[in-house]
């Protein structure tokens, strides 16, 4: 195989005629460290997806084990989702009917797949099932690196009527960058159903931490090897503005936890919704903004 800007060179020619990218595609991407080059392969797929549009989400979070009574003053939210690991199932159900009275007109969504999937010692289905009946929508994470059998816990899930849209990783080792990869394209393939993929983990490794070089050509390799999921995603709040911004230039085009209450202490213009609507303008894109199902609402 060649490689360093020949390779890059011959993947986008194979990418433009239709060709899909292969797992060599994928680690000559995070090995290389041609940055632009590889940036601009991420950005081509990602314009053949969604054009100059990049889609953003304001999520209102409560803890389950402190859901308020009501949601706060400027408040607007395309999602309500509870964080947190439930001590237990009923814990669980009791913030999602809690969650569920703040407001029953958005989107609901919750919890960790993996961290139920460990409540229900065997029995996830039913979990989900009390779950769902309660009031829950959607599951918040389905994190790759956590699940043994990804596929028949998201297949429990959604069994019940659950909406799993979206797939996550709570750690990531270099060396299982590429593997996540592979297992969030094969989901897609064998399942179907999933909206986004955030390939940047949520937690960040003390002994081994990434730097924005390195987290960038994940989202590039992420959308390149896993087209047939239609969003990439960058965690606006976790990750902050100016990588989060970045990222959209590396073939990202959604981005999660934008804040939905705005305290006003800055005046409208630097408000939360006119901060993330700024920024991506900046990167030279349309900011629209969606719910907690992808669908579009300004």
């Amino acid at each position: 195989m060649t490689t360093g800007t020949t390779a890059i060179e011959a993947l986008a020619d194979r990418l433009a005629g239709g060709a899909a990218a292969t797992e060599d595609d994928a680690r000559m991407m995070l090995e290389t460290p041609d940055l632009i080059a590889i940036g601009v392969v991420a950005d081509e797929v990602r314009r053949r997806l969604h054009g100059n549009r990049v889609t953003f989400l304001r999520v209102f979070e409560v803890h389950v084990d402190q859901v308020p009574a009501a949601l706060p003053a400027r408040t607007a939210a395309g999602e309500i989702r509870i964080v947190g690991t439930p001590s237990s199932l009923d814990a669980a159900v009791a913030a999602v009917r809690a969650a569920r009275a703040l407001s029953p007109a958005i989107t609901l969504a919750g919890f960790s797949l993996a961290d139920l999937a460990a409540l229900a010692e065997g029995a996830l289905g039913e979990a989900c099932e009390r779950l769902k009946d309660a009031g829950l929508q959607g599951i918040a994470e389905v994190p790759l690196d956590r699940l043994p059998d990804a596929a028949a816990a998201i297949a429990a899930a959604r069994a019940v009527g659950l909406e799993v849209r979206r797939l996550t990783v709570d750690t990531l080792p270099p060396d299982s960058r590429l593997a996540v990869l592979s297992r969030a394209r094969d989901l897609q393939a064998s399942l179907g159903g999933f909206q986004a993929f955030t390939p940047l983990p949520r937690e960040m490794s003390v002994a081994a931490p990434t730097t924005g070089y390195d987290d960038v050509k994940l989202i590039a390799a992420a959308r390149v090897l896993v087209s047939a999921i239609p969003s990439i995603q960058a965690d606006w709040s976790r990750y902050g503005p100016k990588l989060a911004q970045v990222t959209l230039t590396m073939g990202a085009d959604d981005l999660d936890g934008v804040a939905a209450t705005d305290p006003n202490l800055l005046g409208t213009r630097r408000s939360p919704l006119e901060e993330i609507r700024g920024n991506i303008r900046a990167a030279g894109f349309e900011p629209v903004e969606r719910d907690g199902r992808f669908a579009i609402i300004g």
